[in-house]
């Protein structure tokens, strides 16, 4: 959720510069089940625009008229959406709204703890009961600093009583593509609308360029040698897939230190062997934690043939390993889709 979050960021910003105000909608509470979870939000502008969505479309509707008092009076309201006589999903949402407007200094915090790829939490302060009342607000803890989305300051934050849904976001998940053919373009574009920020590593030899990669947010040109991992944590996927023997193995070799979350290899599973012998004999010393990251042949088995539906095979697999989620088809699994 940490990239829709950020998009959430971005255009409340753009908003406020062309003095458009700006009402925050956050699920913070569910009975049963819906089509998301609490912790998922989505932005309202005074010219009734919607950035992101909270569920598959009815909900939304109901929070633009409701949004309209608030961009009124600036006071938060909680509201309630009971989707088991409307949408068959059996639950009952409950949705903070509140002006959205934090301060600069907050923009500069938020863009730099994206930066530096680390977490941060969210409290909002809520109640299962609809209406305006008092202590309805959110705040926003990166490091050792509270925001206020209200524009509040911290000496402001006064005890609640009220419940408070604290919400963890780790950084925004990356995939780093090794390789620059027609495949990487594909998977590129795949991940991109997935949410992901997606690196292309591209070799000097290559005569391309960020432009070929639609939804890329960083293209580098580097030798396996150069290439920098400094940022390759638990929140980053990896796909290996240059097209070429040597070029793979260098690359490995340059990730050996790394702790990434998943490692995918494109090709058969006789090229994945070869790779992982000729792996071992530069790197003897190597943890079996990374050697179980690596999934070769990249993909789910749900038979893919074009660039297109192998990248959506890469794509869902990553997420299943992410996830931790064995996966089978939503038809055969009993209880509930999600586990919380």
């Amino acid at each position: 959720m940490t990239h829709e979050l950020k998009n959430i960021v971005k255009q409340a910003l753009l908003a406020k510069k062309d003095e458009v105000k700006s009402v925050l909608a956050s699920v913070v509470a569910l009975d049963g089940s819906s089509y998301r979870r609490p912790g998922v939000r989505m932005l309202i502008l005074e010219d009734g625009k919607m950035i992101g969505a909270v569920s598959g479309g009815c909900v939304e509707k109901e929070i633009l008229l409701q949004s309209e008092s608030v961009f009124k009076t600036g006071i938060s309201k909680m509201m309630t959406y009971d989707g088991r006589y409307r949408l068959g999903c059996e639950g009952v949402l409950y949705i903070l709204l509140e002006v959205f407007k934090p301060s600069e200094a907050f923009y500069k915090t938020f863009q730099k703890c994206l930066n530096d790829r680390k977490g941060f939490e969210i409290n909002s302060h809520y109640n299962k009961k609809e209406g305006v009342m008092s202590g309805l607000e959110s705040w926003i803890k990166i490091d050792n600093f509270s925001f206020s989305l209200q524009g509040k300051l911290e000496s402001e934050d006064i005890e609640s009583s009220l419940p408070v849904f604290n919400q963890k976001l780790p950084p925004c998940f990356k995939l780093v593509i090794i390789g620059a053919e027609h495949d990487a373009v594909q998977l590129c574009s795949y991940a991109s609308l997935t949410g992901w920020e997606v690196t292309i590593i591209s070799s000097s030899a290559e005569a391309k360029s960020i432009k070929n990669f639609p939804g890329a947010t960083e293209f580098c040109s580097v030798t396996p040698e150069t290439l920098d991992v400094s940022q390759i944590d638990n929140e980053t996927a990896i796909v290996l897939m240059t097209h070429n023997f040597a070029n793979d193995l260098r690359y490995m070799v340059a990730l050996k230190d790394t702790n990434p979350n998943y490692i995918g290899l494109l090709g058969p599973s006789k090229r994945r062997e070869d790779l992982l012998s000729q792996f071992l004999e530069y790197c003897p010393d190597i943890n079996d934690a990374f050697l179980e990251k690596i999934y070769g042949p990249a993909g789910i088995n749900i038979g893919s043939e074009t660039p297109q539906e192998i990248a959506i095979s890469i794509v869902a697999e990553i997420l299943s390993v992410v996830r931790k989620r064995e996966p089978i088809s939503l038809s055969k699994k009993t209880g509930r889709i999600h586990s919380q």
